[in-house]
C-alpha cells in the first residue's frame, strides 16, 4: 500500500472513512485550528500521572478526578493538534454506553443542549493505545461523537479510531457534506422490487382489511407486466396490480379511497435479444424519512439542491416522473398515491426542465442530440399540462384570466388522521342524529348530500392542492382565490415556453394536442396574464402583492411572503420590486429568515383557533428559496444574502445544539425547531444519528451556501447572530438596500444566470413588442431618449433587459 492509499481524509464519507483499517489512516491534508480548550504545554510538562488511573490528557494537579470532572479550564491559544493530530481510539459498545448513560439525560437517544449530563467525556486516545484519555467536551462535539459510531457501526466495526478533527470539524462543512453524501441517498426511493417491499410496510398503503396495491396507467401495458411478477415474485405480500381505467373520473377516484394504494412512476424500458422485457423503474427522492411517495413541488426544490451538489441523473429522473404523470394520469400529482389523483401542485416543471437541462453533459455530438430530444418530450408534457390542468375549467376563471387551486375531487380527503374533520362533521352529525362516524362514512358513501360541507371540502382540497396546507390565507375560501403564487408560476411558464421555443426550437414547437404552437404566442400570454397580475393581485398603495377572490371580486387582506414570487418570476417592474422589498422587509424579515405571514394577517390564536403550520410564526424553505432568487433576479444580492444567512443561521444553530437535526420547518421569530403545531415536524424524530434530513431544507441549505459570501460562511460556522453579524459587518439591516440594483457584489450562485433584471433576453420577455416604440440606432438604444410607452423610464420595466449592460 502506497503512502498515498493510506492518507484518507479525515472528512470523508463514512463508508471511505471507516473502509481502510484505523492504524492506517493518517489525514489527506493539514486542517486549519478550530477552536479548542486544553491545557499549556508548561503544565503538561509539570505534570506527570502517578497511576495508570490518573492518564487523562487534561489532568490537573491537584485536583480529585470528580473535582476535574467538573472543572472546565480554558485550553491554550495554541493547539498541538495541527502538528500532531489527535485521534480517539473507541470501542463502541463502551464509550456508546458512556455517553448515553452520563450525557442523554433526557433518554431519546440524542445529545443534545436540553440534556443535563456533564457535557464532559474522557476518551481513550489512539496515539497511547487506549492507555491515556483525552477530554471531549460540549453538546456539538459529544453528538457528533455519538453520531460517528453509529456510522461506524452500520460499516460492521466494534472498535475505531475516530480523529478529533472529525468530532469538531465546522458545523456549516459537517451538515453541508452529510447533505451531500448522505441525507440525499437516504431519501433516495426507487419502484423497483426492493423499492416495493419497502412500499409495502407503509402503514399507509395497507390495511388489515385491504392488501397492498399497486394501480398502473390503462396503456402501460410494460408497468403492468413488470409489477405483475413483482407480485408473484413477492407472494408473502400478497400485493394486488390493478389496472387504472382508461378514463380516471372523479367518481372513480372516490371509490377506491378505501382501497387506496400506489401509483406507477416512469421507468427505462426496453427489451433483450429474446423479446424479454427489460423494466428499470428509475429513482427518486421524496421529502422525508416516513415518505415512500414522490411529491410534486417537494420535489423541485430537492432538485435544486441535487443539481448543487451535482446529482443531475436523479433531478432528471424526478422530471421524467412528472412527465409521465402528465402522459399516464392527467396532471402533476400532489403525490403518486391513488388518492392524489385529482389533485395536483404548485407547477414548477418548466423551470426544473431548463435547470437539469443546463446541467446535462453536453460535450458530444450524441449527448446533444439526446439532451435536445429529452428537452422536447419534457417541453410537450408541460405544455399539456399548462392547456390541461391550469387553462381548464375548474382551475382557469375567464372573469380575470388568472388561475386558482380547484380540484376536481369530492368528499373527505383519505389521507388525514381518522379524527381530523371530526370537530367539522360534529355539527352535521347531531342534526341527522347519528353518530360523527356513521356520518363519515354515509357521507363517503354518497348516501346523504350537504352542500356547505361539500362546498368546505371544495376548498379543503384546494388547500392541499396548494401546498400551502393548511393556512388561514387559505381556509374556507382557497378554491375562490386567484393567489399570487400561482399565477407568478404561470407566467414563468409562459415566458420559460417562449425563451426555449425561440432558443431551441427555431420559434416553433409542434404539440401533441393537436397544433403548432409559437414563442409569440407564448409572449402574447405572458404579457396578458401580467396585466391581468397587475390588475388583480397587485396593491399599489400597500406595496404588496394580495391574492384576489374570484366570488367576492376583492382582493384578500391576507398579508403573505408568496408576495416575492413575483420577483422570482420577473413579472414586477423595477419600481413595483423596489416597493416590494422595502414593504416586504419590514413585514417578513425577522431573526430567522422569512416568515410565512404577518403575524396580523394571521390573527388572534387560542384553543379554539390554533396555529396553522404555514402561517406566522412559521418559515419554510421554498419561500425562503424563491424569495432569494427573486432578490438576485432584480438585483438586490445584497438582500439575497441577508435572507439566506438568516435561515441558514437557524438551521444550523439547530444543527448543533439538537444532534444533527434538520426539521422539516421552522419557528423563525423564535428560531427553534421545537414546537407544537399541526402535522408535528418531520425529521426531528431519529436516534443516534440522522440519516436523511428533509429534502427542500437540505436543498435550501446547500442552495443558501452559493448566495454566503466567504466572510459570511466563516462567521456562519462560528454561529454568529445574524443581528450581531449585519451590526459588526455594517450591514443595512432596515428595509432599504445597501446596494444598488446595479451594484449587486460578490459571487453570483452557480445556478442563478445573471444578476440585475429577470434573467430572460430581452427578446424573449413579455413587453418584447414594447421595444420597438422605443428609438433605436443600429441596435443600439439612446437612453438619454427613450421614454416608456406609459410616460416612465423604460428602467420601470424590468423585462426589457439590463439598460446598463446594454444601453451604455
Amino acid at each position: 500500500m502506497t503512502e498515498a492509499d493510506r492518507n484518507i481524509d479525515v472528512h470523508a464519507p463514512p463508508d471511505e472513512y471507516y473502509s481502510e483499517s484505523p492504524a492506517l489512516r493518517t489525514p489527506a491534508v493539514q486542517r486549519s485550528r478550530s477552536r479548542v480548550y486544553q491545557r499549556s504545554r508548561q503544565q503538561f510538562s509539570e505534570y506527570q500521572p502517578d497511576s495508570p488511573d490518573d492518564t487523562d490528557a487534561d489532568n490537573i494537579p491537584g485536583q480529585s478526578a470528580s473535582t476535574r470532572r467538573h472543572t472546565i479550564r480554558r485550553r491554550g491559544s495554541v493547539d498541538d493538534r495541527s502538528i500532531n493530530p489527535r485521534r480517539f481510539l473507541v470501542d463502541i459498545d463502551v464509550i456508546e454506553k458512556q455517553v448515553l448513560d452520563q450525557e442523554d439525560t433526557n433518554g431519546d437517544f440524542q445529545i443534545t443542549v436540553e440534556d443535563s449530563g456533564p457535557k464532559s467525556l474522557n476518551v481513550p486516545t489512539a496515539s497511547s493505545g487506549g492507555y491515556r484519555t483525552f477530554e471531549i467536551r460540549g453538546t456539538y462535539m459529544l453528538s457528533n461523537l455519538l453520531q460517528e459510531m453509529a456510522l461506524a457501526r452500520d460499516c460492521g466495526l466494534s472498535q475505531v479510531v475516530i480523529d478529533e478533527d472529525r468530532l469538531s470539524e465546522n458545523p456549516v462543512n459537517r451538515l453541508s457534506r452529510m447533505i451531500r453524501t448522505a441525507f440525499w441517498n437516504g431519501l433516495v426511493r426507487c419502484m423497483d422490487e426492493s423499492g416495493i417491499q419497502a412500499v409495502c410496510a407503509d402503514p399507509k398503503n395497507s390495511t388489515p382489511d385491504c392488501p397492498p396495491i399497486i394501480y398502473v396507467p390503462y396503456e402501460d401495458q410494460p408497468a403492468y407486466e413488470y409489477y405483475k411478477g413483482v407480485a408473484r415474485d413477492l407472494s408473502n405480500l400478497n400485493i394486488q396490480v390493478v389496472k387504472l381505467p382508461k378514463e380516471i373520473t372523479p367518481r372513480y377516484v372516490n371509490s377506491i379511497n378505501e382501497k387506496s394504494g400506489i401509483l406507477s412512476l416512469a421507468a427505462d424500458v426496453s427489451y433483450d435479444a429474446n423479446g424479454r422485457l427489460v423494466y428499470q423503474p428509475l429513482p427518486f427522492v421524496v421529502p422525508g424519512g416516513r415518505f415512500n411517495e414522490m411529491y410534486g413541488w417537494d420535489s423541485y426544490f430537492s432538485a435544486l439542491g441535487l443539481l448543487v451538489d451535482g446529482r443531475y441523473q436523479l433531478a432528471k429522473n424526478m422530471v421524467d416522473h412528472f412527465a409521465y404523470e402528465i402522459t399516464h394520469y392527467g396532471k402533476i400529482l400532489n403525490a403518486n398515491r391513488s388518492y392524489y389523483l385529482t389533485r395536483s401542485q404548485p407547477p414548477f416543471m418548466t423551470d426544473m426542465i431548463i435547470k437539469v437541462f443546463e446541467a446535462l453533459p453536453n460535450t458530444s455530438n450524441i449527448e446533444k442530440e439526446r439532451n435536445h430530444e429529452w428537452l422536447r418530450k419534457s417541453f410537450n408534457a408541460a405544455i399539456t399540462e399548462y392547456f390541461t390542468v391550469w387553462m381548464s375549467e375548474p382551475r382557469y376563471h375567464p372573469g380575470t384570466g388568472l388561475s386558482r387551486y380547484y380540484t376536481t375531487g369530492y368528499g373527505m380527503p383519505p389521507e388525514t388522521e381518522s379524527s381530523h374533520f371530526d370537530h367539522t362533521i360534529e355539527p352535521f352529525a347531531k342534526r341527522l342524529g347519528v353518530s360523527v362516524e356513521e356520518y363519515k362514512k354515509l357521507y363517503s358513501r354518497e348516501e346523504i348530500h350537504e352542500p356547505e360541507l361539500d362546498e368546505y371540502f371544495v376548498h379543503d382540497r384546494a388547500v392541499r392542492e396548494s401546498g400551502h396546507d393548511t393556512s388561514y390565507r387559505l381556509e374556507r375560501r382557497c378554491a375562490n382565490l386567484a393567489t399570487v403564487d400561482l399565477n407568478t408560476l404561470l407566467y414563468k411558464y409562459e415566458v420559460d415556453f417562449a425563451d426555449t421555443l425561440d432558443e431551441h426550437f427555431d420559434g416553433h414547437f409542434v404539440w401533441s394536442g393537436g397544433r403548432e404552437t409559437t414563442a409569440a404566442e407564448w409572449r402574447v400570454r405572458a404579457e396578458t396574464r401580467r396585466k391581468s397580475i397587475d390588475k388583480y393581485l397587485w396593491n399599489d398603495q400597500k406595496g404588496l402583492y394580495f391574492d384576489y377572490d374570484v366570488v367576492l371580486g376583492e382582493q384578500s387582506v391576507y398579508e403573505s411572503v408568496t408576495a416575492f414570487w413575483a420577483l422570482w418570476a420577473g413579472c414586477a417592474t423595477p419600481a413595483q420590486a423596489r416597493r416590494l422589498v422595502e414593504v416586504g422587509c419590514r413585514k417578513f424579515e425577522v431573526k430567522g429568515g422569512l416568515v410565512s405571514g404577518t403575524e396580523e394577517s394571521r390573527g388572534v390564536i387560542s384553543l379554539e383557533r390554533p396555529n396553522r403550520q404555514w402561517d406566522y410564526p412559521y418559515g419554510w424553505a421554498p419561500h425562503q428559496i424563491v424569495a432569494w432568487y427573486g432578490m438576485y433576479n432584480y438585483g438586490f444580492g445584497d438582500v439575497a444574502r441577508r435572507f439566506a444567512y438568516r435561515w441558514l443561521f437557524t438551521i444550523t444553530q439547530a444543527f448543533v445544539d439538537f444532534n444533527g437535526t434538520v426539521a422539516e420547518k421552522l419557528d423563525v421569530v423564535n428560531m427553534t425547531h421545537r414546537f407544537q403545531v399541526e402535522y408535528g415536524n418531520v425529521g426531528i424524530d431519529f436516534k443516534m444519528v440522522p440519516r436523511e434530513g428533509f429534502g427542500w431544507m437540505n436543498a435550501s441549505y446547500q442552495i443558501g451556501l452559493t448566495y454566503l459570501t466567504n466572510h459570511m460562511r466563516r462567521a456562519l460556522g462560528m454561529l454568529t447572530p445574524p443581528d450581531v453579524f449585519f451590526q459588526k459587518s455594517n450591514w443595512r439591516v432596515d428595509d432599504t438596500p445597501s446596494h444598488s440594483p446595479t451594484s449587486t457584489p460578490g459571487p453570483i450562485p452557480a445556478f442563478i444566470s445573471e444578476v440585475g433584471t429577470p434573467r430572460y433576453r430581452p427578446q424573449s420577455n413579455a413587453l418584447f413588442n414594447a421595444l420597438h416604440n422605443y428609438k433605436a440606432v443600429e441596435g443600439i438604444f439612446d437612453k438619454k431618449n427613450l421614454r416608456h410607452m406609459d410616460g416612465g423610464s423604460p428602467e420601470d420595466d424590468p423585462r426589457i433587459g439590463d439598460f446598463n449592460g446594454h444601453l451604455n
